[in-house]
């Protein structure tokens, strides 16, 4: 029998039980106190309260790090984790203070609690290298994903959006279950190291391949990559903002992290190569293709879009095929870069869905056309939509130019000579071009095209301003200064032992 320390499990797993009793504590408090309260007294309130347990998880990381592995993987604290984590609870609270102004729905302390529930999901899916707590994390995270996308019960295309995100959830789940159930086969074990150890051999076992492909299926639609990103456009479309916001920043984060993780420790040993002419047979292969597919058609179909939230969407498509690229190279630089990527990209979205909000809220629609104008309508509203899109795009010197740039040099630098990685980067980079003339098409409607005849002024709220402030003056600091993120994830990697 193995002996299990209840003591040192608790303490490991004490920043999630922050975050639960938050969400608790948040839904007893709405419910008890605040439900007579004017909805949006109720979503401030609860969305600051919730704001105070991811501060206070945050400062229970950073007060008392601790290093430890228990049962061979199934919960991990190292400092690459902490730093992941930190992230998710960051992204968490932005997403929050996005949230504050809303009035999509009466049940303000159930969103919170599942926004909370989603997140501390997040952390324990960053925390582990053991298949069985992967696929309990990620149903976790998924099931209140679904439930967030519904929760605006006047909009039919939110509850359209929520069915098809679950049916194809659903789906996705089954795929991921029948991989993770063939490693478990063809290893006896579900931890990710001595998956690795058994599976590796001189060739490519048939039931190896299948579990390869299944479980890239698995994780590819939790990232929303092509050709399993048919979820996306519609529920970045229904979803309520905040909604929106949170699925297209933390859950991405989280995803990718663990897909890494997977992939980079799990499937050791079977990577095959991309090199041209003749690549050999691995996950590797599998996952260039996704990438090179997500490029492609996130960016050519994001052209033909008239709303905002579906160009996002679009655009969440093809940022998911070059961070796909980061995995492919599986090397601790491109670990540092696909963690810079995400963290960096979350943050400019997280933004744009915060004007998005505003716009909405004032004009009842995301579409293209509304946004005329808006550079005289709301000054400080369209600067800093213009700073997350330019960032989105990969403009210097903001953080997205920065991310893209390195990321493209670690994958470069993962092979040197190889074709394979060199004809994707050069696809990545051709690709920009066609990137950068659909979120100019968006600049031109903020700031040449006139506004419609009647069109008032846009009034933001001042803790709105200040958010928006606060995310775009992120973006460009980490743009002009990446070592101050890029060196604590360096330092987090080598700490861990990567």
């Amino acid at each position: 029998m193995i002996a299990i320390d209840y003591a040192q499990l608790l303490r490991l797993a004490l920043p999630e039980v922050i975050v639960v009793a938050t969400a608790l504590i948040v839904m007893a408090a709405d419910l008890m106190v605040l439900r007579r309260c004017k909805t949006r007294v109720r979503f401030a309130v609860a969305a600051g309260l919730a704001s105070i347990g991811c501060a206070g998880a945050i400062a229970r990381i950073l007060l008392a790090p601790e290093a430890a592995n228990i049962l061979d993987g199934m919960l991990i604290a190292n400092p690459l984790i902490h730093l992941v984590q930190i992230a998710l609870l960051t992204l968490t609270i932005f997403t929050l203070l996005l949230s504050r102004d809303s009035t999509f729905t009466e049940h303000v302390g159930e969103y919170v609690l599942l926004l909370l529930v989603a997140t501390a999901g997040m952390m324990f899916l960053a925390g582990t290298e053991d298949l069985l707590v992967i696929f309990i994390s990620l149903e976790l995270l998924s099931l209140s994903l679904y439930i967030l996308t519904a929760f605006n019960k006047r909009s039919a295309q939110s509850w359209e959006a929520a069915l098809k995100y679950y049916l194809f959830g659903g789906v996705s789940a089954a795929f991921l279950l029948f991989g993770f159930s063939l490693l478990y086969g063809l290893s006896n074990s579900t931890s990710l190291t001595q998956i690795a150890a058994a599976i590796h051999g001189p060739a490519l076992d048939p039931l190896l391949a299948i579990a390869i492909v299944t479980t890239a299926i698995g994780l590819g639609f939790k990232v929303a990559a092509a050709p399993f990103h048919f979820w996306a456009p519609d529920v970045y479309q229904g979803a309520p903002a905040p909604s929106a916001a949170f699925i297209a920043s933390g859950s991405k984060v989280a995803s990718f992290f663990i897909f890494f993780q997977v992939m980079a420790l799990g499937f050791a040993g079977v990577e095959g190569t991309t090199s041209l002419p003749h690549p050999v047979r691995g996950w590797v292969p599998v996952l260039a293709l996704m990438a090179a597919a997500s490029m492609l058609l996130g960016n050519l179909v994001a052209i033909r879009q008239t709303g905002l939230r579906r160009l996002l969407a679009y655009s969440a498509i093809a940022h998911a095929g070059t961070m796909l690229l980061a995995i492919v190279a599986h090397t601790e630089q491109s670990l540092a870069a696909l963690l810079y990527y995400a963290v960096t990209y979350a943050l400019a979205t997280i933004g744009a869905f915060a004007v998005i909000a505003v716009v909405e809220q004032q004009t009842g629609s995301d579409q293209l056309s509304n946004f005329d104008g808006l550079g005289r309508r709301a000054p400080v509203l369209s600067f800093c939509l213009a700073v997350f899109i330019l960032s989105l795009a990969g403009i210097p010197p903001l953080a997205g130019f920065f991310g893209k740039f390195y990321l493209f040099v670690t994958v470069l630098n993962a092979a040197p000579g190889s074709m394979g990685l060199l004809s994707l980067v050069v696809l990545a980079i051709a690709i920009s071009a066609v990137a950068l003339y659909y979120y100019l098409r968006v600049l031109k409607r903020v700031y040449v095209a006139a506004p419609a005849s009647g069109a008032r002024e846009i009034r933001t709220p001042i803790l709105s301003h200040v958010l928006l402030l606060l995310l775009a003056a992120s973006v460009v600091l980490l743009g002009c200064a990446p070592q101050l993120l890029l060196r604590w994830i360096l330092a987090a990697i080598q700490a861990s032992g990567l």
